[in-house]
Formats: structure tokens, sequence, C-alpha cells
């Protein structure tokens, strides 16, 4: 099944969904640097910067997610409710995280680990993802739509 948010038959929204996990792994490695010691206070506003964009990011791709979400039925749709409240969940962490930073002078463990914990939530909303392309072939068109047919 084609994605109704499409491009030249290209979906939309695996191309913006790149921008949010390259950046909130970045904001994570970031902060790792800084607290191992190996960069100084910059890296603190490097991960916030990183965070922050990642949201704004996240946010840019749920309208075509969204979009293709409301084409869906069956099991791909149950696979995609979750999805979809997995990044919702991830968003509210993250903008949690950004107002916690935003107040604090010097950043405590906290921040870290809620980012930690929102890296793991992003693996297994990837995951899903993944799972409703190449499991579920949602969409994807081609014109054979056998499972393994390139």
């Amino acid at each position: 099944m084609a994605s109704p948010a499409s491009i030249a038959k290209h979906p939309i929204h695996p191309m913006f969904v790149v921008f949010p996990i390259a950046l909130w792994i970045f904001s994570f490695v970031s902060d790792l640097i800084y607290f191992l010691g190996w960069g100084g206070p910059v890296w603190q506003d490097v991960a916030f910067r990183s965070m922050a964009g990642g949201v704004v990011g996240a946010l840019l791709a749920a309208i075509p997610g969204f979009i293709d979400f409301l084409s869906l039925s069956g099991r791909s749709r149950k696979i995609a409710t979750i999805h979809m409240s997995l990044n919702l969940l991830l968003v509210l962490l993250y903008a949690v995280n950004l107002w916690i930073r935003a107040g604090a002078a010097e950043l405590g463990r906290g921040p870290v680990v809620l980012s930690g914990i929102a890296l793991v939530i992003l693996f297994i909303s990837g995951w899903l993802g993944g799972s409703l392309v190449y499991v579920h072939a949602t969409a994807v068109e081609c014109e054979n739509q056998g499972v393994g047919n390139y």
C-alpha cells in the first residue's frame, strides 16, 4: 500500500524521522562527552540544542506520519498506534528534559538518565516503525506485492 503522504511515490515520514533520531542520539553523546570529562561546558549547550532540534524534527515528522496512520487498518494500525504513542511519549520526555535543563545552571545526572531512558524508547519505536515497513509493507508500493520482491 502506498503512502498517502508522499512525494513522487516516496513516503515523507521516513525522510523526516532521521533528523530527530540523529539529533537525540547526538544529544546523549554530547552529554556523555561532558560527563566523562572529555569536553567543556559547551557540550551541555550542544546537547540542549540537539535535543531541541530533535523535538522540532519529531513534530514535523509526525504530520506525514499521522496522515499515513489514518490510512492503516488491522494489525498494521495496532502496531502504528503503539509506534505513534511511543513517539508522543518521547516528545514529552524530551520537552520535560529541556525544561529541566533550561532551569539548571549545572546539569545533574537526572536529565542524562532521562535521555538514556528516552533512547531505549526510541529504539523500540524505531523497531516498530521498521516492522511496519519491512514486515507489513506499510507505505511500500511495488508492482509485485509479494514479500521479498524488489
